[in-house]
């Protein structure tokens, strides 16, 4: 179904979007790929080095972040090849997100503690993000999620080779609600484990608690609504552009805590010690993802015909 034609049903009449839904969410997920090296980079380089085992993200986030682009061009003549040329580096994506979340684990258990004592609250809000890898699998699955084809739209039939098809238990639009709903509490958790070393003196970070539990829920019962109304599609798209705000003004608001230190001095070396600036961005990053979600899911043939029908 094509929500956004349900909110802006005499705009879209006027003028179609030339991008498919998929392609755009490829380009947002390119720029994913590019801060993830970045991300990686500089919260790992508070040690003063990068160790080997922290190199791959730094280096292989770009490099898929380039081979998807290109896949990018040529799907509109050679689909399947850009399909399997984008699922490669974006399994190489999820896998090391996997590791990354397993070394982080490694490191959050206390293996010499007694029973019951391994994982701590302390442990979890003091030790290294115990979520943040597996940003980099969520990135992976969104992306394989929009390198194959639907046919028909909203149908959760992927074209895989040839003739093969493979059926999910519910469409690919719905898949990407549920999948911004799990990524934006993923960030909600993650937020609170990093301000819970502040111990919640300033009140102004309950509000994106509060916002990203509302977020989480809209997305989710967007996804299980069968035939969602006009007020449905408000809401959910109020909550996506929370999200963003949010974003904005957390990396902001990080960004200034991190080069002003006291008496407003400039200290650079915060920005890599200090709040990690990208850390907020993934609010915003998942609301955008929200709003793509709303567009038109049909693409190829199902597309232009659609086009023409006024549709």
């Amino acid at each position: 179904m094509y929500y956004l034609a349900i909110l802006l049903p005499t705009l879209l009449k006027k003028k179609q979007i030339p991008f498919t839904r998929d392609q755009v969410l490829l380009a947002v997920i390119v720029l994913n790929e590019m801060f993830l090296g970045a991300d990686h980079f500089l919260a790992h380089y508070i040690s003063g080095t990068i160790v080997p085992a922290e190199l791959p993200p730094i280096i292989l986030s770009p490099i898929a972040g380039f081979i998807i682009i290109i896949a990018i061009f040529i799907s509109r003549k050679y689909r399947l090849a850009a399909s399997i040329l984008i699922t490669v580096p974006l399994v190489a994506t999820i896998l090391m997100g996997i590791y990354g979340w397993y070394l982080h684990i490694d490191r959050t258990v206390i293996s010499g503690a007694p029973e019951g004592l391994k994982v701590t609250i302390h442990t979890l809000v003091w030790a290294v993000p115990i979520i943040a890898p597996l940003t980099a699998s969520f990135i992976g699955v969104l992306g394989i999620s929009a390198a194959w084809r639907e046919e028909p739209a909203d149908s959760g039939r992927l074209v895989l080779f040839g003739r093969t098809r493979i059926q999910f238990p519910f469409s690919k639009t719905r898949a990407y609600f549920f999948l911004v709903a799990l990524g934006t509490l993923a960030c909600l958790i993650s937020s609170v484990l990093d301000h819970a070393r502040t111990e919640f003196v300033n009140p102004w970070l309950w509000f994106p608690y509060v916002a990203g539990l509302f977020s989480v829920m809209a997305a989710v019962l967007l996804g299980v609504i069968n035939n969602p109304s006009k007020g449905d599609l408000i809401v959910y798209c109020v909550a996506m552009f929370i999200l963003i705000l949010i974003g904005i003004v957390g990396t902001f608001l990080h960004i200034q805590a991190d080069l002003f230190g006291a008496g407003g001095n400039i200290q650079v070396e915060r920005f890599i010690r200090g709040a990690p600036i990208l850390a907020p961005a993934l609010f915003a990053d998942m609301g955008m993802l929200g709003l793509i979600a709303l567009l038109d899911p049909t693409e190829g043939t199902e597309r232009v015909q659609a086009i023409k029908n006024g549709n």
